[in-house]
């Protein structure tokens, strides 16, 4: 039995562990109803401090450093940008 993860598998692990500290540390009405690709800033979920708070917990999480070329709304905005983020910085 192989036990590599595929990367569906690992996305859906970081897309749960992601939504978990969003609803965790910020107010969101319905976690469940919240779109992979909404943005978060947009939303008012995330705040500019909000941001620093979600590049902690990436680092702390995922052991990896998020450079500041790398704070980007494509990295840090939605659910599935940031997931998308943690999977290209673990390679």
């Amino acid at each position: 039995m192989d036990s590599m993860i595929s990367a569906a598998e690992s996305d859906d692990i970081h897309i749960n562990q992601i939504r978990s500290f969003l609803a965790s540390n910020f107010y969101i009405a319905d976690v469940k109803a919240l779109s992979l690709t909404a943005s978060l800033l947009d939303q008012g979920i995330v705040d500019s401090t909000g941001v620093l708070e979600v590049i902690g917990f990436i680092e702390e999480t995922f052991g990896i450093t998020v450079e500041d070329s790398e704070l980007l709304p494509e990295n840090l905005d939605s659910i599935q940008g940031i997931a998308r983020f943690i999977v290209r910085k673990k390679k």
